[in-house]
């Protein structure tokens, strides 16, 4: 049995007043080597790969394994009985892409781009509404949650007016601390949502994403229950990591006021492409890391990872990693910051990276031009940050204008 004493516990807890900034020991275990033990909530001892090349070079390894019921696979919290249930970012090839490839042709480039007439209208009216209502207002409650919730529903084929429901239960799936029968209970009534939605595409098909696997399921190339739970990861993914970022890249531009007004004044559509980027490369969203496990012996940076042992790809520290992105705990919007691994790397990179990067060009470019006077509401301490759950952003951000 391995001796876990002096083996640092992960995740690890950011420092206070630095809410933007990767945990100091996990900073310290970068610079001191490549990979380093950490110890999980059971006890387990994977390697936390702290460095950027290293973290790529293994995402894109086919000796590693995304399958989360494989032995030694560090898992971020107890799995409910029966499984995930998480569709495909859990698997591996050939089953992987089998089902990822019936659901990449929304999301391609081209017809991401031919969307941006729709999310400029869905943010604009947001904007609207937000300067029609009281203030201070709470940003994400106001703004942030709604537009990706609009953008994803629309191309699901999912009714916003339930989304008090299917929030909801995404909150509890990626809360860390949540209990394995409660995540399981959230996933399981998401599902079954998601299972009915698709019986009616059915019945009445209509041009939307959610349609297209009914079709799949019509033609015997996917059950129902697959179908299901693709939707439901779509429809988590698609609102809740784009929303987390809208509301925390507001907060750090605020924080950075001569970056959010180099933002604001340009008419650069590059500059607000770069914008983007830099904030998803500092900012770091997913903040577990990404999580697999050996398939055979790996030589890593002069370490043998045995077969059978987990591995920690932390994108923060890889993102701020001085060797791929030098001075990188500034914030600087002209910075190429393009090949970061806020998305991951390899087969299971994000598929909804283009749509991300749309809707955040979009908020970025119009928010802080149309509301140019928008300010914090309250001192950035008193702001309550999501340091407990696998989505790292801020539960509310008091703004005024």
């Amino acid at each position: 049995m391995t001796n876990t004493t002096d083996i640092p516990g992960f995740p690890m807890a950011r420092a206070a007043g630095c809410p933007f900034d990767p945990p100091p020991a996990a900073r310290e275990l970068q610079a001191e080597a490549p990979l380093a033990r950490v110890r999980l909530w059971d006890g387990s001892t994977p390697w936390l790969v702290t460095r950027y090349a290293d973290q790529r070079a293994l995402l894109a390894d086919p000796r590693v394994s995304a399958d989360v019921t494989r032995p030694g696979y560090p898992s971020p919290a107890p799995l409910p009985k029966g499984g995930t249930g998480i569709s495909f970012i859990l698997m591996d090839n050939p089953e992987h892409a089998r089902l990822r490839k019936m659901v990449t042709a929304p999301f391609t480039i081209r017809r991401v781009a031919a969307m941006r007439p729709a999310v400029q209208q869905i943010v604009d009216e947001r904007i609207d509404a937000l300067l029609a209502g009281p203030k201070p207002a709470d940003l994400v409650e106001a703004f942030a949650l709604p537009v990706p919730s609009l953008v994803i529903c629309e191309l699901l084929g999912v009714p916003y007016a339930d989304h008090d429901f299917f929030q909801d239960n995404s909150k509890v799936i990626i809360r860390r601390d949540a209990k394995p029968e409660e995540r399981a209970a959230g996933h399981q009534a998401l599902v079954g949502y998601l299972d009915r939605l698709v019986g009616e595409k059915l019945e009445n098909p209509a041009d939307d994403l959610l349609s297209g696997l009914a079709a799949r399921v019509h033609a015997g190339e996917l059950t129902r229950v697959e179908a299901a739970q693709m939707g439901a990861l779509l429809l988590i993914a698609g609102h809740e990591t784009t929303a987390n970022m809208i509301a925390l890249g507001t907060l750090a531009l605020l924080e950075h006021p001569d970056q959010l007004a180099l933002l604001r004044e340009s008419d650069d559509p590059a500059l607000v492409a770069s914008a983007v980027e830099e904030l998803l490369r500092y900012l770091n969203i997913t903040h577990n890391g990404r999580r697999r496990v050996a398939l055979e012996d790996i030589e890593v940076a002069g370490v043998t990872v045995r077969a059978g042992e987990g591995l920690i790809m932390a994108n923060d520290i890889a993102n701020r990693d001085p060797a791929a992105f030098p001075g990188g705990d500034r914030l600087d919007l002209t910075r190429d910051a393009h090949r970061h691994v806020a998305f991951g790397f390899g087969v299971h990179q994000c598929l909804g990276q283009p749509l991300a990067r749309l809707e955040l060009q979009v908020v970025y470019r119009t928010l802080y031009r149309r509301i140019p006077t928008l300010a914090l509401a309250t001192a950035v301490e008193r702001i309550p940050f999501k340091h407990d759950g696998s989505v790292y952003g801020v539960y509310e951000l008091p703004v005024t204008w």
